[in-house]
């Protein structure tokens, strides 16, 4: 493992990650001033999890020692992707910036945000299986020989710095956003087991790069005149693969929670939305549901619907006053 001081001490300069962060710095700090502007009080902490934490988590990923040696090691790069996925935008989540954005943007900036959230290419991709695939196919790839390219070349590490982020904060943010998402019980708890088989399934690609003695990627030659401290690359595998392994199983009960958070608040929206309604509205709404039920189960019935008789048959139907045999 590396020396402290070769943790504290490493640094360099991602243009992708800047890129990323003076954005989404500029524009939170513009909600919090149009929030102060409007008299909406929005609570510190949330604003220090979105900076510190948030932006802070992806800062140290991309220019601190993983991002630095991610190119070189297996296991710092596994350090540097996991980060983005799982941890960078559950911080982020916890700044509610959706949140914000709707408090605080007015009536046309609320309609375009919500026209762009509504989009039907966000909507595939903000779907919390297809998400939850995005993130497996890419850990299946660290056991292809695509995987030493993908932590070498500066073309995939721009790619892999703007969309794994992105990636994990369309599978946090229906999550965590209120109204962000609005889904019907029956599909969250479809996603919900979709989830938590998926998250499972992470850590296969941990556990034989852990188990398996072979060099997933090809790459066998170490570096040459490297540090004492860096392991040879059958041990880099493994400890990359020990690292994905445990990953995969602790960011499961946060995401688990949070999707059962999810789902009781979309329980309670649903039961208030029926307490708001009128005695005469439940009325009209289970005989709507009755109705529907009855053209629904005559539609598909193999044989003529109960009750009626087949045009070439003399017999009355039931309820014409006819004889019933």
């Amino acid at each position: 493992m590396p020396p402290w001081d070769v943790v504290a001490g490493s640094w360099t300069l991602n243009w992708a990650a800047v890129c990323l962060l003076g954005p989404a710095a500029i524009l939170y700090a513009r909600g919090l001033a149009r929030a102060h502007q409007r008299g909406v009080r929005w609570p510190v902490w949330r604003s220090l999890s979105f900076y510190a934490l948030g932006l802070g988590s992806f800062a140290v990923l991309s220019f601190g020692f993983p991002g630095v040696y991610s190119h070189d090691l297996r296991w710092v790069f596994t350090l540097k992707i996991t980060g983005y996925l799982f941890v960078v935008p559950l911080l982020v989540g916890l700044g509610k910036p959706l949140t914000l954005a709707r408090a605080t943007l007015g009536p046309a900036g609320v309609a375009r945000l919500e026209a762009f959230l509504g989009h039907r290419l966000m909507r595939l991709l903000g779907n919390t299986i297809i998400a939850a695939l995005l993130g497996l196919t890419l850990f299946t790839v660290f056991l292809t020989p695509l995987f030493y390219p993908l932590r070498t070349s500066p073309v995939a590490d721009v790619l892999v710095t703007v969309v794994v982020p992105l990636m994990g904060l369309l599978m946090t943010v229906p999550i965590i956003e209120e109204g962000a998402k609005a889904a019907v019980n029956a599909l969250i708890v479809v996603e919900f087991i979709f989830v938590f088989i998926e998250l499972v399934l992470d850590a296969v690609p941990g556990i034989m790069m852990r188990m398996v003695p072979q060099i997933f990627d090809g790459a066998t030659v170490g570096l040459l005149n490297h540090p004492g401290w860096m392991p040879n690359p059958l041990r880099d595998q493994q400890l990359a693969g020990d690292l994905l392994w445990f990953v995969a199983e602790i960011v499961d009960l946060p995401l688990l929670i949070l999707m059962f958070v999810r789902f009781s608040r979309s329980d309670q929206r649903e039961a208030r939305s029926f307490d708001r309604l009128s005695d005469d509205q439940l009325a009209e709404l289970t005989r709507e549901h009755l109705a529907n039920r009855r053209d629904h189960d005559g539609r598909t019935a193999t044989g003529p619907a109960v009750g009626s008789a087949h045009p070439r048959q003399g017999s009355p139907s039931i309820g014409d006053g006819g004889p019933v045999r």
